[in-house]
């Protein structure tokens, strides 16, 4: 593995949770065993912001020290000022998680994680997103950082040494048990995740409505190698996720619609 002139390959650090989040620095302190860190990060939770970028609105910034960077805006903001304004060396590499709550099938879209790695992939960056799935409904107190961090150190190293294909990113989501109790690692295409449908509505002290959004897990929908039957079942799912969303098979059928 090609190591910067520090010793070290540069790696981008950022999240969706938060700069203070327990995954992201469990996540530094795996990576700092080969890697020289930069986290910069939203200065707060972002989850579910997906890709969106600040351009109507000024962000501010905290600079705890020259690698730790809390930025006043979503996941994507964080990369694209890390990458054209903080760092003053391009990222060998760019990581973002560990996520508390897994991105698996559709959730990619909506994902402030994924989009983070999505937009260093769109920079022309190789990148990987990284979340521990956990099972909501049932007591969660107990978080196993430590079972996500060697499948994504490793993923790291490989994908440093090997590199990706242009506009792919590698999504990974790992189950929340004992690192003993992992099954193995898989690679896995995107399956569906389904929640229960959920539009809350509230009224405030003044009389007002007021609404909440999204219903809790439903089930995962799709073959038994897809990537939440996977995790469902104690693996790590290892998905490549390219940022070309063309459907190029109905193209032609495009064409001749616009032809009649």
């Amino acid at each position: 593995m090609r190591l910067d002139e520090g010793g070290f390959v540069r790696i981008l650090l950022s999240n969706d949770d938060g700069i203070d989040a327990p995954g992201i620095k469990a996540m530094e302190e795996a990576l700092l065993e080969f890697a020289d860190v930069w986290v910069i990060a939203p200065s707060s939770e972002q989850s579910a912001k997906s890709h969106a970028l600040t351009m109507h609105k000024s962000l501010r910034v905290v600079q705890r020290d020259q690698r730790h960077i809390a930025v006043g805006g979503t996941p994507a903001d964080s990369v694209y000022m890390a990458i054209h304004h903080f760092m003053p060396e391009p990222p060998d590499l760019v990581v973002s998680g560990i996520n508390k709550g897994a991105n698996l099938g559709d959730d990619i879209h909506y994902s402030g994680t994924v989009a983070a790695a999505r937009e260093a992939c769109l920079l022309g960056f190789p990148s990987l997103a990284v979340s521990l799935h956990i099972d909501f409904s049932s007591n969660h107190d107990r978080l196993y950082w430590e079972t996500a961090t060697p499948v994504a150190c490793q993923l790291a190293k490989r994908i440093h040494a090997d590199g990706l294909p242009p506009l792919t990113l590698v999504n990974v989501n790992v189950p929340n048990i004992p690192s003993e109790q992992l099954k193995g690692v898989c690679a896995a295409e995107l399956g569906r995740h389904h929640y229960h449908s959920l539009v809350d509505e509230r009224i405030d002290p003044r009389g007002k409505r007021y609404y909440w959004l999204g219903g809790l897990h439903e089930k995962f929908s799709g073959s038994e190698d897809t990537d939440g039957s996977l995790v469902e079942r104690g693996y790590a799912s290892v998905t490549p996720v390219r940022t070309d969303v063309t459907a190029s098979a109905i193209l032609p059928k495009i064409a001749r619609w616009l032809m009649e």
